[in-house]
């Protein structure tokens, strides 16, 4: 359960820079920056609830990685960020040390 927790987790953890972003660029502001909080509390909650089983270590490398390669895609594929080849390569860097850390 705890690493469903930590899925959980990290995919709020791409929600709340979203919602900045969207708050940013849209006249919805209030509500994108509404959004963007509750998302950090869902985030931390589910970081917390994964933490009381998993290592601190692994959990929030985990929790940061999804976080990070997940707000990395989202920014390619709605706003345009660069796809670089050598940003996707430190993307999937990430991506292995995640799978690494779960197996290992």
């Amino acid at each position: 359960m705890a690493w469903i927790y930590l899925f959980l987790g990290g995919l709020f953890e791409i929600g709340w820079p979203l919602g900045f972003k969207l708050a940013a660029t849209t006249p919805y502001r209030t509500w994108f920056i509404a959004g963007s909080v509750l998302s950090m509390a869902l985030s931390g909650l589910f970081l917390y609830l994964a933490q009381r089983t998993l290592p601190i270590g692994t959990a929030y490398a985990v929790w940061t990685g999804i976080g990070a390669v997940g707000t990395l895609l989202i920014g390619i594929l709605l706003f345009g960020d660069s796809a670089g080849f050598l940003r996707l390569v430190s993307a999937s860097l990430i991506i292995l040390g995640i799978i690494g850390l779960k197996l290992f």
